[in-house]
């Protein structure tokens, strides 16, 4: 039985990730090395390559008692080979949230480049394992100019890893075309291989990425297994055609196996649908992943995105290998304390990777078509219509778990009028006149037309000097309200406020401060709740 590791290998278009897929590759899938027509009239790779080496297991790992229960005998490498171009990167966020490793490619002789940043961050939010490769330094035939190069751009490689995830990961310097140091990256491979966490008791999902028909077999789906765990017979569901299904047969790398579990690589045989139907998607255990409107998370804003993240905009969200269009609305709520309907949250106009907020971030996400999700999927969010000729910065700007999925299209009224979030307001009036020691006359808060004062009653004020009285109902029809105090005013305060003539006028001001919530609807409180 085979140890799988998905190792994505990622970088810079023309950077050489393609030709160093085949060669570490001793087995390839139908979909490897830029088989797609159109990859090949346009010379770069358009989509996911996936391709495969195997090895006897590293001592290390020979060594683990949990390998062996495990009844694993044999490693191998499953290489996700990822696009590179700018316009790409849908798919690569795609692609990276699959693999256990990564490989990031650089051209030697360009160094770290605008997409080579973008994948490493990528890399950042989906695995913790990477190995650099420096690929093309037989462009160097100079073998003093190759190690003065090699050595600067290692020394910056490692100056930029530093201050990510991937600190102490290793450099190694290759050429991908003609096999140089391809044995000295295989040894690195080897040695950073690792048993990863799996999980097989969880509801299977199975991340297709491609499709193709087999005369009186059925339709072969090729993916990876991203959670939980599939047999030969077990019924599943494809979300996206409302179809429930029997799977026939499994392959892994053209050999037969009755179960496939998270983290393996493989084809399973479905039987009667159109592969047409699914170019790309879910395959995943009944009634599991469903479509959803709108959704609430935890967010981790990026700090090499560079611009403010605002609440009413739109980003595009990626989850699993679906990208669409959302506009996101922020709030801030206590850290490390579960979301909750029956919390109050704080709307925030933005935030920013380094504004200091010492509170969680989260956010409401409608997207502008349903998405496909399930609990706990990883969320990244990007800007990607920067124009990709002119790209200088991050486009990738939060990331986050979703943990509350809203699937009722008509969530707006349904859903929202439940979740309290707020924002605080502020209101100034003034003392027209007191009636008693424990009542007065203010006015200034509202307009003398149209004014919704019912809605504040038994709302706190605050008096410039101190203190705390409540709205005790309208006045007239003028915008002025009653204020009533439960402790009769001293009287100085009283002097001071029936002294008009020579009193300051901020002797006289009233305070009113209240949340109003965003998504509260009554009859009469127009949102408003102090």
């Amino acid at each position: 039985m085979y140890l799988n590791l998905n190792v994505g290998i990622l970088g810079h278009v023309d950077s050489g990730k393609t030709t160093l897929a085949r060669a570490l590759s001793a087995i390839a899938s139908t979909a490897a090395f830029d088989k797609n027509p159109q990859s090949q009239e346009r010379g770069i790779t358009l989509d996911l390559g996936f391709s495969a080496a195997q090895y006897d297991l590293p001592e290390h790992l020979v060594n683990q008692e949990q390998c062996a229960a495990l009844g694993y005998e044999r490693l191998q490498f499953t290489f996700v080979d990822c696009p590179g171009h700018a316009s790409l990167i849908r798919t690569i966020i795609g692609g990276a949230q699959i693999i256990d490793m990564m490989l990031l490619v650089i051209d030697a002789e360009k160094g770290i480049q605008p997409q080579t940043a973008e994948c490493l961050i990528i890399g950042e939010l989906t695995c913790r394992k990477l190995i650099v490769v420096l690929n093309k330094i037989d462009s160097f035939t100079d073998s003093e100019q190759r190690r003065k190069i090699l050595d600067k751009l290692t020394k910056g490689i490692r100056g930029v890893l530093s201050k990510m995830a991937f600190d102490e990961s290793p450099v190694v310097a290759i050429s991908a075309s003609t096999g140089e140091n391809i044995p000295a990256l295989t040894d690195t491979l080897m040695s950073r291989s690792f048993l990863p966490s799996r999980n097989a008791k969880l509801p299977l999902m199975f991340a297709v990425d491609h499709c193709f028909a087999i005369k009186g077999q059925g339709t072969v789906c090729t993916g990876t297994v991203l959670q939980g765990m599939v047999s030969v017979g077990d019924k599943v569901d494809i979300p996206k055609l409302k179809l429930q299904r029997k799977v026939r047969s499994i392959q892994m790398f053209r050999q037969n196996y009755t179960t496939i579990q998270q983290g393996d690589r493989a084809g399973i045989c479905i039987t009667q649908f159109e592969p047409k139907s699914l170019e790309r998607g879910i395959v995943c255990a009944t009634n599991y992943a469903q479509y959803v409107h709108a959704a609430i998370l935890e967010i981790a804003p990026l700090r090499y995105y560079k611009r403010p993240i605002r609440s009413k905009t739109k980003f595009h969200i990626t989850c699993g290998y679906e990208t669409v269009l959302a506009t996101i609305l922020l709030f801030t709520g206590e850290q490390n304390t579960p979301f909750s309907y029956d919390a109050q949250y704080e709307f925030l106009e933005g935030v920013a990777a380094d504004n200091g907020l010492n509170r969680a971030v989260l956010a409401l996400l409608e997207f502008e078509k349903p998405i496909l999700a399930f609990e706990d999927a990883l969320i990244v969010g990007s800007k990607l219509d920067s124009d990709i000729q002119r790209i200088t910065d991050c486009r990738i700007a939060f990331s986050g778990r979703l943990t509350h999925m809203i699937r009722d299209a008509n969530y707006a009224e349904s859903v929202l009028p439940g979740l309290q979030v707020f924002k605080r307001k502020h209101k100034t009036g003034n003392v027209q006149r007191v009636v008693n020691e424990q009542e007065l006359i203010a006015a200034g808060f509202f307009k003398k037309t149209g004014n919704n004062r019912h809605a504040f009653v038994g709302f706190n004020v605050t008096l410039s000097s101190g203190e705390r009285g409540v709205i005790d109902g309208a006045f007239g029809a003028g915008g002025k309200v009653k204020v009533r105090f439960s402790e009769p005013l001293a009287a100085d305060v009283l002097e001071r406020l029936n002294n008009k003539k020579g009193s300051n006028r901020d002797d006289s001001r009233v305070e009113l401060n209240f949340k109003k919530f965003l998504f509260r609807k009554t009859d009469k409180d127009k949102n408003i709740f102090q």
